[in-house]
């Protein structure tokens, strides 16, 4: 190297040595922590090595050694395995056992380490050539092991402890990452990058600070850090793929070596092949489903991490988007706890005794039904058991001659019979397809299958009961509509026979044969009013619009005077409300007929019109026989409650409903033998007297 970049390496080394030396001061002295914890005696250990491996670097750059140079890999190496050590003491924390991961990862750094160590002892020893391209490859993969730790580190830690933890992380993380770069670009072309060589010190002190604000904040390095499954799972796949990036990366090494003129393009083709093949493996269900068995299998005493099985399972049975899918998500949710990529879902019939095809999964439809009765539906009911289809085969004594249908012994693939328990009734039955992965079904998979077949069993209820409930709803407001239209028919009926019995009497008059063919007309109008309400709903057609309540309240007074009954009106101010007119008119044709049958021939009925505040007040009242406070509080606005003999209890109830919906509210002062008032506050309706284009003019 030039002496320019010897300078840089010194300047840079100098201060990864200087940052590293003040680092393992500041942690010597705080003696107590490094005594108490082993962690952080690793830790201390670490920042000893680290600072002499930025001597080295230092030493090369005054000398130009090459002894220096090597010195450094030689640091190089036992600062990483320190600081893996370190790691792998917080990994620890929880105790260490044969089956415990740490265990494992620690094999794996010691052999790392030893390999190392020889690979140093033999270029001592003058072995160069084969065994000096090596070294940049071991070193590759110590970079490699220890971003997987650091990531199985971060996964581990507590969320409490995350705070204190996630510096370190990100500064070896860092540093990590840079050397990951160095060297495998070191792999592929066979030399050093002198330029990233050079600032390697510094990168390494810049992480320095992230290291101390970790130390500052962290109370105890061992404390409450806990392994899952999943960690696990995604370390052990992060080590893997590295193992095999390393080697292909050292295959490709050697094709270029010997590879002639063609090698750099064989070179080429085999990292692409590499990748390519890397890609298909890491897509691969049935490799992720290998390596989860084996995972859980050799590092844990339990197969599952029952919270993520959990959480997982629930979450797949939330996600629904329709009453088919909800079969789905059953099945996928069961088929994810064993690896089985495909199922079929059997629900019980509510129309006969019998179990058919309600979802599937990657397996066909089939026709049949499974009797209530059946042998295999009894079997499962009664002992709650998941039938293993292979078991049943090999050992039919296990299962009590059970006998299986036709459709299910056609059914290919077919692995598993999963009952869905709710209490003592089986809501259904889930046949699952053979798992990607050859699994032993234990007592630990059927009773987790089993507990998860009850919880689907409680969604599917819950479905199948807000089903029921729907159904309930839209019968009930058929029936309430229809309550609405019978009340309106007996209104009409009443009118039409009072009609008829005037006529005996009055046909031969002309005011009166006018007064019928008005009624009859209004009549007529009504029905029809009925029928497209019928047709289109409980909500009455149209749109609305601007009632003027004082012609409703003289058109209704006109019409009872014209059956025989005096109704009082005094209109304070000529207002107007928005709605549909008709069913205003309703609504007080209602309110004072009402007041009309609970007075006397010689009582007071009356209806006033005022402004109120930003409202319109009609007030229908009478002195006639008064409402107790007991059936106002409690049943007057409710539907089929009434004081008539041969009243339905739906006006006043629909009155209510109305004037709700049109934003206005209903009070009500009644007394027994004094009267009764009725007022509603509904909406003003203001129409300008002058446009704004005409206000614009005259100004």
């Amino acid at each position: 190297m030039d002496n320019e970049a010897l300078s840089l390496i010194g300047w840079s080394y100098t201060a990864a040595a200087a940052a590293y030396a003040l680092y393992a001061a500041v942690l010597w002295s705080r003696g107590t922590l490094w005594r108490r914890s082993g962690a952080a005696r690793y830790m201390l250990g670490a920042a000893v090595v680290s600072t002499l491996w930025g001597i080295s670097g230092l030493a090369f750059a005054l000398t130009g050694s090459s002894g220096f140079l090597w010195a450094g890999f030689v640091t190089d190496t036992l600062r990483y395995s320190a600081w893996s050590a370190f790691v792998l003491a917080l990994l620890r924390a929880q105790g260490s056992t044969a089956g415990n991961p740490a265990s494992t990862l620690t094999m794996i750094a010691a052999a790392l380490l030893l390999i190392g160590l020889v690979l140093h002892a033999g270029i001592a020893l003058g072995l160069h050539g084969n065994i000096a391209h090596a070294v940049p490859l071991h070193l590759l993969a110590m970079i490699v092991f220890s971003l997987a730790l650091l990531e199985q580190l971060f996964r581990n830690v507590s969320a409490d402890s995350q705070w204190s933890i996630k510096p370190l992380i990100v500064g070896l993380g860092g540093a990590y990452m840079f050397d990951l770069l160095l060297f495998s670009d070191t792999v592929l072309f066979k030399q050093l990058d002198k330029d990233a060589y050079s600032i390697r010190g510094l990168v390494h002190a810049s992480v320095v600070p992230l290291l101390a604000l970790s130390t500052i904040r962290a109370r105890d390095w061992v404390s409450k850090l806990r392994l899952s499954q999943k960690v696990v799972f995604h370390s052990a796949t992060l080590t893997m793929v590295g193992g095999y990036l390393l080697f292909m990366a050292s295959v490709g090494y050697y094709v270029r070596s010997f590879g002639g003129e063609w090698g750099r393009a064989l070179q080429i083709a085999l990292l692409f092949a590499a990748l390519l093949g890397l890609a298909i493996i890491v897509l691969s269900g049935s490799v992720r489903a290998k390596l989860r068995v084996l995972v859980g299998k050799h590092f844990f005493s339990y197969r599952y991490d029952y919270r993520e099985e959990w959480l997982r399972f629930t979450q797949t049975l939330s996600i629904q988007n329709s009453r088919a899918s909800m079969g789905e998500q059953v099945i996928r949710g069961l088929a994810d706890l064993v690896e089985s990529p495909s199922g079929v879902l059997w629900v019980k019939d509510t129309a006969r005794p019998a179990y058919v095809q309600f979802s599937r999964w990657n397996m066909p439809s089939l026709e049949s039904e499974e009797a209530a009765d059946s042998r295999l539906c009894r079997f499962m009911m009664d002992s709650g058991w998941v039938v293993n289809l292979e078991e049943l085969r090999s050992f039919p004594a296990r299962y009590a001659g059970l006998a299986l249908p036709e459709w299910l012994m056609n059914m290919p693939g077919a692995w598993l019979v999963v009952p869905l328990m709710s209490g003592t009734e089986m809501t259904g039955f889930v046949v699952l397809g053979s798992s990607r992965t050859e699994m032993d079904v234990n007592w630990e998979v059927n009773d987790l299958l089993r507990t998860a077949g009850r919880q689907a069993a409680s969604f599917l209820t819950q479905m199948q009961a807000t089903e029921a409930l729907m159904e309930v709803r839209k019968f009930d407001a058929f029936n309430r509509m229809s309550a609405f239209v019978v009340h309106d028919l007996k209104n009409i009926v009443t009118q039409l026979s009072l009609l008829l019995k005037n006529a005996e009497r009055h046909s031969d008059k002309p005011e009166f044969q006018k007064d019928m063919l008005m009624t009859v007309r209004h009549s007529v109008e009504r029905m029809r009013q009925l029928m497209l309400q019928l047709r289109e709903g409980a909500t009455p057609p149209g749109t609305p619009i601007g009632v003027d309540l004082a012609q409703l309240i003289e058109r209704i007074a006109k019409a009872k005077a014209g059956q025989g009954r005096s109704v009082e009106i005094r209109l304070v101010d000529r207002l107007m409300t928005r709605g549909h007119e008709e069913r205003i008119e309703r609504v007080l044709g209602h309110l004072v007929q009402n007041a009309l049958d609970a007075t006397d021939s010689g009582g007071r009925t009356w209806i006033v019109l005022e402004r109120r505040g930003g409202q319109a007040k009609v007030e229908v009242g009478d002195n006639g026989h008064g409402m107790p406070a007991e059936f106002i509080r409690e049943r007057l606005f409710k539907p089929f409650q009434t004081t008539k003999q041969a009243g339905m209890g739906i006006g006043a109830y629909e009155s209510f409903q109305y004037v709700q919906e049109l934003g206005g509210k209903v009070t009500v002062d009644s007394e027994i033998n004094v009267g009764t008032r009725i007022s509603l506050l509904l909406p003003l309706f203001d129409i300008g007297a002058a446009s704004d284009l005409r206000q614009q003019e005259v100004a």
